[in-house]
């Protein structure tokens, strides 16, 4: 199966889930189970699914056929080439490629001047009106083309100013680019691009990062630190001709060979096969030649030769523009569209779907509880109203006092069970402090005043390690708080359950040391820059400024993760009592109710008891129904999702 069929079968599962998901809602909002817990978890789901996206990462040197390859496998609908890809350099800056339903299709460019600038480049995401837009016709092929086109534009500046952007290192002669005549060097003219359109697999959730080559990526640590980082799965592209050169293996070394743990979400391709289409050797021996190069670039890379494509993304656009089976199968391209979709994809789904299963699991056991509850109450009413058969009006009388005493007693404890809120709240006020931008600001402080002192930092790598460990004993303490907490939960509730009859059950604590592989992860990647071949380049105080930025911006994003999941928690708790609160006051209310209508009527204890009967086995057919309709949520069945939530 390709990347784009596998794709397609990802976003179709998506949108049935989402549906099913949309109707479910509706079903339990009939049905009065519509409370603030159930409300959370089914918002926490639907986001799950609407915010899930997958990013490619497609890495290479300049005029390794990067941009090409994105054509042949994401653009070949279109009958001619999207992204710009003439003869050499053509992506100059980070392009994004995505899909927000709510902006218009356009191209979106951040100034390479606001390098110079303390924002990070997440701050300037948020920052719109900085970006020049360029709106895009997507049902016109050649205007979106020549729009696009100016991701590869230049600006021609003073060696100073290229200095200050990042583009000339004065200790690192050799990896500058050579002056013009006028003695002007060449940059990028953007920093940053985000293309924003309605392509069938965009729209779905896949998002494509394609980099420039090794000058424009060392310049930009947010890039390395952040971006690359976080791609579901990078697609490092090579010449097949040259194989790994020296430049190459560069990129690989600093910015990709300690991506993640996982070898699995990188792919090395050998580009440009066609190269090696050699007239005077036969097929079998080109393959030979092909097979070589892929065993030496595994092993010069480290990765399994499985892992190692070899394609001509230039063939495979041809073949699919002329709809040319024949070139297509030699173009090779179908192998890789392959690998990208059971391997990429079939992750992912894994990863999602366990992540659905367990929300669904939440969902059932709060609806399951608040169900529970009320078939308790009714039992507990029918047994009440049962005892009265035959008793006189004094001791229906005393029923009824009996009842309102009871209720007056339950209203007087609302201190006890204020006293449990309390006690929580003060626990988490805590934990979120530990977790808080302002402590993180704190901890990182020093490393960051050390990465931003002029000169070479010899220090910096102790300040690197000092600060991370400081982190991690940080997420392990806030995990410590979270079990206290926990153990706090479950014994207030297990009290409360016994004292009042109600159902209980703390939610399961976030696993906060499980944030610790985020750190870990990062920590990771910035390493590349605190080697001695970095050291120049560090001690240059505008770069260490952006990777200062770069860092604090990435590890705010695992801090507000957890902080969250610990607000989801905590709702959750909170919820359940709340509910349970509100229905044993409506039961009260119910009890009274019944009392009063067969103090009124003789024939009311009959009637009311049949009444009650009758709302029991509903009961009993509604849980049974909200199993059924979670069970079919998490399946993926072919029949229309509608037609099992008839009721």
């Amino acid at each position: 199966m390709s990347f784009i069929q596998a794709f397609d079968q990802h976003g179709a599962w998506r949108k049935q889930f989402a549906l099913r998901l949309k109707l479910l809602s509706e079903w339990l909002a009939d049905h009065d189970l519509m409370e603030p817990g159930i409300r959370e978890r089914l918002d926490q789901l639907h986001a799950q699914i609407k915010n899930d996206k997958i990013t490619v990462a497609f890495v290479a040197e300049f005029s390794r056929g990067k941009s090409e390859l994105i054509n042949a496998v994401f653009f070949a609908g279109y009958g001619r080439r999207i992204m710009p890809a003439s003869a050499g350099r053509t992506t100059m800056c980070p392009t994004e490629l995505a899909y927000d339903a709510d902006l218009p299709p356009c191209l979106r460019l951040l100034p390479i001047e606001t390098r110079l600038q303390p924002q990070s480049l997440l701050d300037w995401r948020h920052a719109p009106a900085k970006w020049e837009r360029v709106d895009l016709d997507v049902n016109d092929p050649k205007q979106l083309a020549k729009a696009i086109q100016k991701v590869s534009e230049v600006r021609h500046v003073p060696v100073d100013e290229a200095r200050a952007l990042g583009f000339w290192h004065d200790e690192l002669p050799e990896d500058n680019p050579l002056p013009g005549p006028d003695g002007l060097i060449e940059v990028p003219r953007w920093r940053h691009a985000l293309i924003n359109m309605a392509h069938p697999l965009l729209k779905q959730g896949l998002v494509i990062l394609d980099t420039p080559g090794l000058n424009a990526i060392g310049a930009e640590p947010e890039l390395t630190v952040s971006l690359l980082p976080q791609a579901h799965a990078v697609v490092f592209i090579l010449a097949a001709d040259t194989g790994v050169t020296k430049s190459d293996l560069s990129i690989w070394r600093q910015h990709l060979a300690t991506l993640g743990d996982g070898q699995a979400s990188r792919l090395v391709v050998l580009n440009k096969i066609d190269t090696m289409w050699d007239a005077l050797s036969s097929p079998e021996q080109v393959q030979l030649q092909i097979a070589a190069q892929r065993a030496d670039s595994a092993e010069i890379l480290g990765v399994p030769q499985s892992q190692v494509l070899a394609v001509s993304a230039q063939k495979g656009l041809l073949a699919k523009v002329n709809r040319d089976e024949e070139l297509l199968k030699a173009s090779q391209l179908i192998d890789l569209e392959r690998a990208l979709g059971e391997g990429l994809l079939g992750q992912r789904r894994r990863i999602l779907g366990a992540a659905v299963a367990s929300g669904v699991e939440a969902l059932r056991g709060e609806a399951g509880r608040m169900v529970h509850s009320r078939l308790r109450d009714l039992v507990e009413q029918i047994q009440e109203l049962d005892g009265l058969r035959g008793k006189n009006a004094g001791v229906i009388k005393q029923m009824r006092l009996r009842i309102e005493q009871e209720q007056a007693d339950f209203d007087a404890s609302g201190a006890k069970i204020q006293a449990v809120r309390s006690v929580h709240l003060r626990l988490l006020k805590d934990l979120f402090a530990l977790l808080s931008p302002s402590h993180l600001k704190a901890e990182v402080a020093t490393l960051a005043k050390q990465l931003k002192s002029p000169g070479i930092k010899l220090g910096v790598r102790r300040a690197y390690d000092g600060t991370f460990n400081r982190l991690r004993e940080d997420l392990a303490r806030a995990d410590e708080m979270a079990g206290e907490i926990q153990s706090m939960l479950e014994g207030s509730f297990k009290n409360l359950n016994a004292e009042y009859g109600f159902s209980l059950q703390a939610p399961s604590s976030p696993q906060l040391a499980l944030y610790r592989r985020d750190l870990d992860l990062i920590e990771k990647s910035h390493l590349q820059y605190l080697s001695l071949g970095n050291a120049l380049r560090l001690a240059q105080p505008e770069f260490a400024e952006r990777l200062a930025r770069a860092l604090m911006s990435r590890l705010r994003v695992v801090y507000e993760t957890a902080v969250n999941e610990v607000e989801l928690w905590n709702k959750s708790a909170a919820a359940q009592l709340d509910a349970q609160l509100r229905e044993r006051r409506r039961n009260f209310t119910r009890r009274i109710e019944a009392v009063s209508r067969i103090q009124q009527a003789a024939s009311g204890l009959d009637e009311r008891i049949r009444e009650l009967q009758g709302q029991q086995t509903a009961l009993n057919q509604l849980e049974a129904k909200f199993e059924e309709l979670t069970a079919h949520l998490l399946a993926a069945p072919d029949e229309e999702p509608a037609e099992a939530l008839a009721a």
